[in-house]
Order: C-alpha cells, then sequence, then structure tokens
C-alpha cells in the first residue's frame, strides 16, 4: 500500500521530528523517542506527572495529548509494538516531580510488563509512581485470561487526570479519580477494512465488499465477529447497546460518549454516526453530559469507528470540560444540552405562484414533461456519475437525481401554477435549492430566463415561443457560466439543440439529435472550462457529462412530444 514515507525503519524518528519540528509546546528527550512538554510549559514540580505511551500507529494517540492540563510525557514505541522498558524509565526520569508519576498504560502485555518493570526500576530510585490501566473492552469481556484490551477511553482517562493533576490532586487521588472513573467506561468498535504496517506487504484481515469486523482492538487485528455492512443507525444501536449492557448503565444515568474514528473515517461519516449514537443513548433514556467525534486514537488508515460511553458525576464532568492546551484534544468542551433548539427559522419559503384555473391543464401538461425528464435523470444517475468520475468529481449524476427527486415530490404543487412562466419560476427555485455544484444554477438560470420570455403569456405558447425562450435560456447560461461551443461543457450540447428549434420548423426530433452529436462531439476536445478542464488531456475520449445530461433530457423530450 503507497504511503508518505521515507523508509519504514525510520518512521518513528521522523515522526517525532515533523511533530516537534511544527509544534511549539512540544519537545522530545534527546536519543529517545519521548515526546514531552517543551521547557515554557513544563509542570511545576507540586504537580503529578503523567505519562502514557505505547505503539505507534494511533495518531493522535499518544503524542497529540502532551501539553498543559494533559499528559508530561509520551513514550513511542514501533508501530502496535510497546515502547521498551528503558524507554519508559527515561520517560519517568525526563518529567518526574516531587509529587510522583502516574503511569496510564493500555491493558496489553506487552504495555503492562514493560511500563510495570519501568516502574519498579523508578520506585528503586526515590521516584513515587502509581500505575493506573485502563482495560475498556467490551467486546470480548472478560474471556481472555489477559483481561479485557485498553481501547479508547484511555483518551478519557489521560483528560480526567491531567486535569486533576493541573489542579494539585496528589498521586494517590489522581489515580484514584482515574481508575474510579474507568470502571464505568466501556468501547467497542466496528471495522470497514484493514490497515496496512508500513513495511508490510498487505494487511492482517481482508473483508469483501459487505462485510465488516465487529469488535476489533486497536492494532489492526481482525475483530470479534465478522458481519454484513448495516445502516448507521444499526450500528448505533449495536455498539451502544454493547458498552451500555457491559457497564450495567440504566436509564437515568448520566454519561459522557466519545465517538471515535479509526482513521480514515471521513468526518461525513463519523457524524452521522455521532447523531445517531446519541439518538440511541436518548432512546435508553441515558442523560448526555458531554460528548466529543473526531480521530481520537486510530488505527492508521483503517476506516471504521468505536463508541466510548462513561458514566459521570459532577466531579468528572468537570475535570473532562476543564481547559486543555493540546494538539489533537478540544481547549474546552461545551456541556452537551439534548433538549436545546437545533434549527433556526428560515429567513423565507420558497414562493410557488398558485392556481388560476385558466393555466392549469397547460400548466398540467408540461409538468407532465417535466416528470418524465426527471424520471430519465434518476434512471441515468450511474451512467452520469460513471462519466463525472473519469472527467470530475464524480457527482452530476447524483446532484441531478436529487434534483429531479424534488421536482417529482412537488408536483402537485408545481401543477398550481397560474401559468407556464410561474412554474418555471417554482422549478428554477427547486433546482437552485436541491442541485449543488455548478450545474444547479446554471440550470436554474437557464429556467428562470425561460420563464422571463414567456412573461405575460396566458395561455399556452407556441411552439415558436417555447424555441424562443429556450434560446433566451441557453443565452443567459453562456453570458453567466463564460462557456461557448467547444469548451466541453453542457453548452456543446445545449447551443446545437437550441439552433435546431430556432429554425423554420420547431423540431424537436432534430434538436434531440442535435445536442446528442454536440455532446459526443466533446469527446474529442481538450476541456477548457468547467470540471473537466481540471484533467486536461486525460479527458479526451470521454464525453462531457453535462453535455451528456442535456441530451439525454431532450431525447426524452423529443419522445414525449413525439415531435
Amino acid at each position: 500500500m503507497k504511503k508518505i514515507l521515507n523508509s519504514p525503519s525510520t518512521v518513528i524518528e521522523d515522526y517525532i521530528a515533523g511533530l516537534v519540528g511544527g509544534t511549539g509546546h512540544l519537545s522530545r528527550v534527546t536519543g529517545w523517542p519521548i515526546v514531552v512538554r517543551s521547557a515554557s510549559t513544563r509542570k511545576s514540580d507540586d504537580r503529578v506527572a503523567l505519562v502514557t505511551g505505547g505503539g505507534s500507529g494511533h495518531e493522535p494517540a499518544h503524542a497529540g495529548y502532551v501539553g498543559e492540563g494533559m499528559l508530561d510525557a509520551a513514550v513511542l514505541g514501533p508501530v502496535f509494538t510497546s515502547p521498551s522498558v528503558d524507554a519508559v524509565y527515561a520517560a519517568i526520569h525526563s518529567v518526574a516531580t516531587a509529587a510522583g508519576v502516574v503511569l496510564i498504560v493500555k491493558n496489553y502485555t506487552g504495555d503492562r510488563l514493560n511500563f510495570g518493570l519501568a516502574a519498579e526500576m523508578a520506585r528503586a530510585d526515590g521516584i513515587r509512581v502509581e500505575t493506573v490501566v485502563v482495560a475498556d473492552d467490551a467486546a470480548l469481556g472478560d474471556v481472555s485470561r489477559a483481561g479485557r484490551r485498553g481501547l479508547t477511553a484511555t483518551v478519557l482517562a489521560h483528560k480526567i487526570a491531567g486535569a486533576a493533576a493541573e489542579a494539585g490532586q496528589s498521586l494517590d487521588q489522581v489515580a484514584a479519580i482515574t481508575r474510579a472513573f474507568l470502571e464505568g467506561a466501556a468501547t467497542m468498535g466496528v471495522a470497514l477494512g484493514a490497515c496496512v504496517v508500513p513495511g508490510a506487504a498487505e494487511a492482517s484481515f481482508r473483508l469483501g465488499p459487505d462485510e465488516v469486523e465487529w469488535g476489533l482492538g486497536i492494532h489492526g487485528e481482525a475483530g470479534s465477529e465478522r458481519g454484513t455492512i448495516v445502516a448507521s443507525r444499526e450500528i448505533a444501536q449495536r455498539l451502544v447497546g454493547a458498552v451500555v449492557d457491559d457497564r450495567g448503565l440504566v436509564a437515568g444515568d448520566e454519561v459522557v460518549v466519545l465517538v471515535n474514528s479509526l482513521g480514515s473515517t471521513p468526518d461525513l461519516e463519523l457524524r452521522i454516526l455521532h447523531g445517531d449514537v446519541l439518538a440511541e443513548l436518548a432512546r435508553r433514556g441515558m442523560v448526555v453530559r458531554l460528548t466529543w467525534a473526531a480521530p481520537f486514537l486510530t488505527s492508521l488508515e483503517m476506516p471504521g469507528a468505536s463508541v466510548t460511553v462513561a458514566r459521570v458525576d459532577d466531579e468528572s464532568v468537570a475535570l473532562l470540560s476543564a481547559p486543555a492546551r493540546t494538539l489533537a484534544f478540544p481547549a474546552w468542551t461545551a456541556p452537551f444540552d439534548a433538549g436545546r433548539a437545533t434549527e433556526v427559522p428560515a429567513p423565507h419559503p420558497v414562493p410557488v405562484a398558485e392556481g388560476d384555473a385558466e393555466g392549469g391543464p397547460e400548466v398540467g401538461r408540461m409538468i407532465d414533461v417535466i416528470d418524465e425528464i426527471a424520471r430519465a435523470l434518476e434512471a441515468a444517475e450511474p451512467e452520469l456519475t460513471t462519466l463525472d468520475r473519469e472527467v470530475g468529481d464524480g457527482d452530476l449524476g447524483i446532484n441531478l437525481a436529487r434534483g429531479a427527486a424534488a421536482i417529482l415530490a412537488a408536483g402537485d404543487t408545481l401543477r398550481r401554477a397560474s401559468d407556464a412562466a410561474s412554474a418555471l419560476v417554482a422549478v428554477s427555485q427547486l433546482v437552485r435549492r436541491e442541485v449543488g455544484g455548478t450545474s444547479g444554477p446554471l440550470y436554474s438560470i437557464l429556467l428562470l430566463a425561460m420563464s422571463e420570455a414567456l412573461q405575460g403569456q396566458r395561455r399556452a405558447p407556441s411552439p415558436d415561443r417555447w424555441a424562443e425562450a429556450f434560446a433566451a435560456g441557453v443565452a443567459r447560461v453562456r453570458s453567466v457560466g463564460g462557456a461557448a461551443p467547444g469548451d466541453s461543457t453542457m453548452v456543446d450540447a445545449l447551443q446545437p439543440a437550441s439552433d435546431a428549434l430556432t429554425r423554420a420548423a420547431v423540431d424537436v426530433a432534430a434538436a434531440a439529435v442535435a445536442a446528442a452529436r454536440g455532446a459526443d462531439a466533446t469527446a474529442a476536445l481538450r476541456p477548457t472550462l468547467g470540471r473537466s478542464s481540471y484533467v486536461g488531456d486525460r479527458a479526451l475520449g470521454v464525453p462531457d457529462p453535462g453535455a451528456r445530461a442535456i441530451a439525454l433530457q431532450f431525447e426524452v423530450l423529443a419522445r414525449t412530444l413525439g415531435c
């Protein structure tokens, strides 16, 4: 798998160099894979220091949480591999204060052994050390003699302990507060694919197109169960159900919830899951006090997410929402209020001119034709999306299908328009609102200019008036968009169609042929405007998707009108 690296053997050193070089509050310990607070942000000697770490590949954990309000040092091992005893020992000595050191350790055998031995060595040197073990895995429960794995509750443990230490709590108090919090915390995740360790030839497991892994750890390993991908709402129900049942949470319990990207899950998907998780917790009667969604503890580029839910009280909420100045955790977390207003009124409704009986039948016929075009656009979505993916951003078919669906849904309202011009204004407004990108505004302009050309036409417009209105619309599109025939845009189909319609006898079939020829001809053009112009010669051989969509609509128009 392609990765932005210099060499698999220098991944950690190169990462640390880039991290501390570009982050003012971070430094490294010379000769060791240890990230610490810079001299200007170092903790005073009367405050407990916090040290954590583990294998790399979980970024922004662990170094992303070094800073005021959270950690004092993070020890970075090789990818998915515990750091050495000596590295942990060096980290303890680098940040130890008179108040002592708390080690926060995920429950993996290597981490527990190496951090545990380093703690014993530091104690022998006279440093007071307490160890807090994170074991929040709800997927496997207690089936393994090694105990539950440490997952994303680790991040919240960093925050709880960091705020308590910053506030001046003693060594024993910081450790006790963090352990008490972790007793009510559980995590479960789902992966949509695997990750590839730098230097490895392939991933540790493979999934089919519709498969997911439930209940995985954070080291690229497979989960506890393989299943079929389901909707976000069902993912939320399963993950929330598992963690809530694992900790014995019931209606009325106050909780915090963290939705974590495993690496490559885009924010678009993560926020959908976040909303569904909050809805599921509300359905179960939980009272959410704080919530977060972001990549907090990842598995390289793994697609998927985990959900952590933890029982809280006023003290732990105050600690979790205390200020923090780190690279990866929010500086301040707002209290969550499920009852707050999440919408504001729209400035005004989209107006639609409604009915007098005089124009009704003719308007109804026009909307019938528009509906046929809309259905064809919905059916053509895969074709248009494929074309646009080759020469653009792949959204044309989806955008046009969305606009078509809006038009079909508004059919009854559109049929109440007083005349053809008013109906075109209403369709223009729907298109402008629903169709994104460049196509939405241009189609809206086309329809609006046509409606202006038909103003005052109380009776059904003649074919010549329609041809004139369409020509006015094409001229407006060219004026606003700046495209001309030969630029490989929708104009390469619009203009030939308009020219055919404005000849002596209006011939829609001839216009459809002209639009199709114009669209086909764009395959031989080097685009100079529009989405395809960004790919240059790579667009050669592919007809412009916008022009193809125009040709498709004229095909439907000719077939429906029979002329």
